[in-house]
């Protein structure tokens, strides 16, 4: 709609107008549970907004995305909504210096997971709902001026039906009381000054548990924490509170130990919600998470590691984001880098993970250098010119790149400066709004560095470095010398400051052992180490070695053949995780075929003792095997993969999280008619692994492949959903049925993903995922010139949620020819005047197809040795 997609100069001007002093909010849930009449499905929704104005007797509006208004009054003036709304904004003429706005209005429950979400439980009929707004959704819920540098305390009272449980960012206050007619309404305290798109109510028949935290302040006073943990009726058997409130607690301890302000926001709920469109928010008092993170079945300890992780992450951002807030969403990085690296941070020196710097620079740091390498890559203080543009801005650059830069100025300026500079952040900026330049004068004072010269190079700057040792040995075979050669990419040519640690490994009989480590600043394009000139010649060198620095890590041609060897010798886990980044970064740079690179996970993955490296391997190889591997060659690689995968899991400890994952990976690349028949026995009890429990979500994970090699059919698929007959079954069900190898059952999702919007954002995901099968590519061939064809409209008449997953989901990247980066690089030829946004993410497509292809010349040109282990 016009005026929807709020611009940052339009934000730049109103918080320069006004002052907002206060909202007071009441909302109307009870028709939740009652269908609609006709029309969309609505809620009342009154607010009214307290503020000042700068400049009395000028214009502004207030931000309202609503089926309908129903009345308008400012300042005791009745508005005609007619005049004054058009659907997403309220005119508002002639402002006082002090200004009353009420606005009564009809919104809609959402399906798409922003704004209020509704969802209806298939397994019972119970109705729930919850709030979701970031960038700016709020305003699907009530009235609002919707930039965050526009902070206000609010006061929330919501009417919902008997019975159900209602929660706020603040706490209730009171006993809630009976409403007219029917129903009960809930009063909440109000709140602290924060933003709109951290406001949250939740409410619904929710299953609810609740603990305390208790801490004695330095001053001696005594803190006290009421403490929530929800999810749905339907998942509580499933639902390991304690385990989540440990976490918590663990957190909520070393953020208090560390940043010297106490935690602010009075309670700590954390619901666990369905049809989440994201992982986490941030709601200060109610933060809610996607209920994946609830476990149905047995999971790796990956999965416990990576939830630990968001809760973490989710409490950081009290401080970083809520507290303290950036002005506008250029400097989104000032809560995302820093609860990302926090989240890790406070997971290694608070809780059990400690391992979880490896799977950051496994994990974390991949998605980072992928986002840095596409044409839409940008500094971590992004130029973010409109909501359109924040929307795509909460990526790897944002969390992952930036993270790992907070972690190069821990190493850079010291991690008691840096802890302090976040202290000294939030005693001076305590419920306001901040830029970059507010963190770096804190951490100037700290530091006694200058950091104007590190936060232009690191935050003002695009683009990934890469560092390649070049070493030249004396006739003794010792280090003659050893320089790191910087490198960037031509269009990014900025060569940073870097803080390495550098390590030398050798071959002995407890394995590949690091013996030497030095600790130095690399600067420019060649940076001679002194330190290491007289070291015997190592069969290692790794640059960058403990994760220091954020770069691609290059080898030496001996290091490379080391490698080839000896990967599985790698006694240091870390060291390990490092080397395989490093080698799937040059699987996608096309310097290593990805027969290679599949070998090297045929020989050692098995042997790989840290299991989220594992299924981080898993996946890569997956990915090398379906877009960087010629495509004559893929047949025999799959089947080499699925044999491989198969002997692993055979080999795996019983009942252990490497013989679930090696389980689940099997299942991903199982395509033989004897693959195919285990799977079969085993989700008929006819066959047998020794430790491997085959629960439910496994036994949908082994649906689904045969469903795509049609194996199976509705009827298999309907009898497990009548096994299942839950949400998360529908969801599974939904993808299985859409993975058949039909053209009917292609064109069926195609026009409920494309053509309708009648599904859920969570089934929408699911028949994506279903659709989009790579044992299909002759079958989705002809949906590349409907892709094309439709996306426009897609992004014009879509919510920018729904319209994103279709655009992403939905690009023919599996057929991954000349033909489709061709069709690709004409669409963008001719819609150069599409929403930024739009050609963003198919300019992104375009990349990873063109990277694609490169890697499958890079393959082909390798040979072919008829097999990956003979590379």
């Amino acid at each position: 709609m016009p005026g929807e997609n709020l611009t940052r100069e339009e934000a730049r001007e109103r918080a320069g107008l006004l002052t907002t002093d206060g909202y007071e909010v009441t909302l109307d849930l009870r028709s939740a549970t009652e269908p609609p009449a006709t029309g969309p499905h609505t809620f009342r929704s009154l607010t009214t907004l307290r503020f000042r104005c700068a400049r009395p007797g000028t214009s502004t509006f207030a931000d309202l995305l609503a089926p309908s208004v129903t009345s308008v009054v400012l300042n005791g003036r009745e508005l005609d909504p007619a005049e004054v709304f058009d659907g997403t904004r309220i005119t508002l003429d002639d402002l006082r210096e002090e200004n009353v706005l009420t606005v009564d209005a009809r919104c809609a429950y959402s399906r798409t997971g922003e704004g209020m979400h509704r969802f209806e439980d298939p397994e019972d009929g119970e109705v729930y709902l919850y709030t979701q707004y970031e960038p700016a959704d709020a305003r699907r819920v009530f009235t609002t001026f919707e930039q965050p540098d526009l902070k206000a305390p609010y006061t929330f009272t919501v009417t919902a039906p008997e019975g159900w449980t209602v929660l706020g960012n603040g706490a209730v206050e009171g006993e809630p009381v009976p409403a007219e007619g029917s129903g009960t309404t809930w009063r909440f305290a109000r709140t602290q000054p924060i933003s709109t798109y951290i406001t949250a109510v939740l409410a619904g028949p929710y299953h609810r548990v609740t603990d305390v935290y208790r801490r004695t302040l330095e001053d001696g006073t005594e803190l006290e924490i009421p403490l929530g943990a929800l999810c749905r009726k339907g998942l509580a058997r499933h639902f390991d509170a304690d385990d989540i409130f440990t976490v918590t607690k663990q957190g909520l301890d070393f953020f208090h130990e560390h940043f010297g302000y106490p935690y602010p926001f009075g309670k700590y709920d954390q619901a666990f919600v369905p049809e989440y469109n994201l992982g986490a928010m941030e709601n200060p008092g109610l933060v809610t998470f996607r209920e994946e993170y609830v476990f149905r079945g047995k999971v790796t300890q990956a999965s416990y590691e990576h939830r630990a992780n968001v809760i973490l992450h989710e409490m950081a951002h009290m401080w970083f984001g809520d507290l303290v807030t950036m002005e506008w969403w250029d400097d989104l990085w000032l809560k995302e880098s820093f609860a990302d690296f926090m989240g890790t941070f406070s997971q290694v020196e608070a809780t059990r993970f400690t391992g979880a710097w490896i799977t950051f620079a496994n994990r974390r740091k991949a998605w980072a250098y992928r986002a840095d390498q596409l044409p839409s890559t940008h500094p971590i203080t992004a130029d973010i010119r409109d909501l359109e543009d924040a929307k795509l801005n909460f990526d790897g650059i944002t969390y992952a790149k930036g993270a790992s830069v907070l972690k190069q100025l821990v190493a850079y300026a010291g991690r008691e400066a840096f802890l302090e500079g976040a202290r000294r952040y939030f005693r001076r900026h305590a419920w306001g709004n901040t830029r970059l330049e507010h963190l770096l004068a804190v951490l100037e004072e700290t530091s006694g560095r200058d950091m104007a010269d590190w936060s232009r190079a690191w935050l003002g700057t695009a683009g990934v470095n890469s560092l390649t040792p070049e070493v030249v040995y004396d006739a003794e075979g010792r280090i003659a010398e050893l320089a790191v050669v910087q490198e960037a990419a031509p269009a990014y040519p900025e060569l940073r400051p870097h803080r390495v640690a550098i390590g030398l490994y050798h071959r002995e009989a407890g394995g590949l052992v690091r013996h030497r480590r030095v600790e130095t600043d690399v600067a420019g394009a060649r940076t001679v180490v002194t330190e290491l000139a007289g070291a015997g010649r190592p069969d290692l060198i790794l640059v960058n070695d403990d994760d220091l620095t954020y770069a691609k890590t290059r080898f030496d041609e001996r290091s490379l053949q080391t490698l080839h060897g000896h990967l599985g010798d790698l006694t240091d886990p870390l060291a390990r995780a490092l080397c395989w980044s490093a080698l799937w970064g040059l699987t996608r740079d096309g310097l290593l075929p990805a027969r290679d690179f599949l070998g090297l996970v045929l020989r050692f993955a098995g042997r790989e003792s840290e299991i989220g490296v594992v299924q981080m391997l898993h996946a890569w190889a997956h990915s090398a095997l379906v877009h960087y591997t010629a495509p004559d060659r893929r047949e025999q690689r799959g089947r080499e993969l699925a044999e491989g995968a198969l002997g692993a899991l055979r080999r795996a400890e019983p009942g252990s999280g490497h013989q679930l994952a090696w389980a689940r990976f099997f299942a991903q690349t199982a395509g033989s008619a004897a693959d195919l028949q285990l799977l079969q026995g085993l989700l008929a009890g006819t066959a047998r692994i020794d430790g491997l429990e085959v629960d439910q979500e496994l036994r949908w994970a082994f649906l689904e492949p045969l469903a795509s090699h049609g194996a199976a059919g509705a009827a298999e698929i309907e009898a497990e959903l009548a096994r299942d007959a839950t949400a998360s079954g529908r969801r599974h069900a939904t993808r299985c049925l859409a993975a058949r190898p039909a053209p009917e059952v292609k064109e069926r999702a195609w026009a409920d993903v494309v053509e309708s919007d009648a599904l859920s954002n969570a089934l929408v995901e699911a028949t994506i995922a279903g659709f989009d099968q790579p044992s299909q590519r002759e079958l989705l061939a002809p949906y590349v010139e409907r892709y094309f064809a439709a996306i426009g409209e897609v992004w014009e008449k879509r919510s920018i949620e729904i319209a994103m997953s279709v655009v992403r989901g939905l690009f023919p990247a599996l057929q991954g020819n000349q033909e489709t980066l061709d069709a690709t690089q004409t669409w963008l030829d001719g819609h150069r005047d599409a929403p930024p946004a739009l050609r963003r993410l198919v300019l992104e497509a375009h990349s990873d197809l063109a990277r694609a292809l490169r890697g499958q010349d890079c393959d082909r040109n390798a040979g072919f040795t008829g097999s990956a282990l003979g590379g």
